[in-house]
């Protein structure tokens, strides 16, 4: 296991990584409608062709009478969905081609929503790691199971991004301060922490997941099937830090909880000032967008954090933090962005509201494709 999220992107290919094969296998089978995500050599990465298939292919299941419901399964034991294609962006970037980057984009958000409009059932099955848009392409779903190897994070202010596919509905929904640790740091969780936040339904080793599979094909009732397999994931590590969570990351500012954070003492004192490393090496810009978000944007519906999201995202996917983001962590793997602002404290209020525009009529605004 990588002892960060950086150092995890700094070592891995998988964001841009070119497939000789398909990278995204749908079918029906008897009775059941079958994704298979099919880049494991790439981490099961997502490109905006496979979001597209799956947009197509879930409206058509939708109204076909004989497909009771939906299986999202992905190749090879290392990762369910490592994210989204980040390299694709830094390309198109380079050839100035900033109207495909904001509509490729955005048309992830819409297949959240299509997701969260889907009203037959939808079973995810995970196993190892769940980041980002992969988050967002199985969360929404009905049932969401996950094998012994699962793990979940949202690392995007490590690549001077902000928590996005819905993160501004589902981090301020976790108890305490827990959302906002998890947006500021990229923290890796397992199953059983998972559990406990509501981001699973069901825990089930990834040994049970064909015969899932099979139940569905013939078109079995989901819930009982799932709930005879379910196995107890044990106590979750991260409620367990919930107080020391709490204490240090209810600041009203990133850096009122960095000093909290540093100035711990006591058995304490060792994981708070490593959570104040992992903090310092984010982007400064990244973190503080992600505060506002996170603390100020209130209980807002999916279909309005989605709608915001777009916002934010149309002003990252236009400025420079993100592509030097990707360029140190991704491109070049110096491990060295140059993050502008370099400091938390160069991070202006007004800075941070101007990553907040407000609503335009032609905005993006997520569409029921079912109505």
């Amino acid at each position: 296991m990588y002892s960060s999220i950086q150092s995890f992107l700094k070592h891995s290919l998988y964001w841009g990584h070119m497939s000789k094969t398909q990278d995204i296998i749908l079918k029906q089978k008897n009775r059941c409608g079958l994704v298979t995500l099919n880049r494991p050599k790439a981490l099961n990465a997502l490109n905006y062709g496979m979001i597209a298939q799956m947009e197509a292919r879930y409206i058509d299941w939708a109204g076909e009478a004989d497909i009771y419901g939906v299986v999202l399964q992905s190749a090879g034991g290392r990762a369910f969905c490592s994210g989204g294609d980040l390299k694709a962006l830094y390309e198109w970037r380079k050839a100035r081609k900033t109207a495909t980057i904001l509509e490729k984009y955005t048309s992830e958000y819409q297949f959240n929503w299509t997701l969260d409009r889907f009203i037959k059932p939808h079973v995810s099955l995970m196993d190892g790691y769940v980041f980002g848009g992969g988050v967002g392409i199985s969360l929404y779903g009905t049932h969401k199971v996950a094998g012994e190897q699962y793990r979940f994070a949202m690392p995007e202010t490590a690549i001077g991004f902000f928590p996005d596919v819905g993160a501004t509905y589902f981090l301020p929904r976790m108890p305490g301060q827990i959302g906002l640790y998890l947006a500021l740091t990229g923290t890796q969780i397992n199953r059983a922490d998972a559990y406990a936040l509501g981001l699973l339904t069901h825990c089930i080793d990834a040994s049970q997941f064909d015969a899932i599979i099979a139940a569905m094909c013939e078109a079995e009732p989901i819930d009982p099937v799932l709930d005879g397999r379910h196995v107890d994931p044990g106590p979750s590590a991260l409620l367990g830090l919930q107080g020391q969570i709490d204490e240090h990351f209810s600041g009203n500012s990133v850096e009122e909880i960095v000093t909290s954070l540093e100035s711990a003492s006591g058995a304490e004192s060792e994981w708070a000032k490593e959570t104040a490393r992992t903090i310092a090496r984010n982007s400064p810009l990244s973190m503080k967008v992600a505060f506002r978000q996170v603390r100020n944007s209130g209980q807002l519906s999916l279909e309005e954090a989605l709608e915001l999201e777009a916002r934010i995202a149309r002003v990252f996917l236009t400025g420079d933090e993100l592509y030097e983001g990707v360029r140190a962590l991704l491109v070049d793997k110096d491990g060295k962005p140059d993050w502008a602002p370099a400091s938390l404290e160069d991070v202006s209020n007004e800075m941070v509201e101007a990553c907040f525009p407000a609503p335009e009529s032609d905005g993006f605004k997520p569409v029921n494709p079912f109505l």
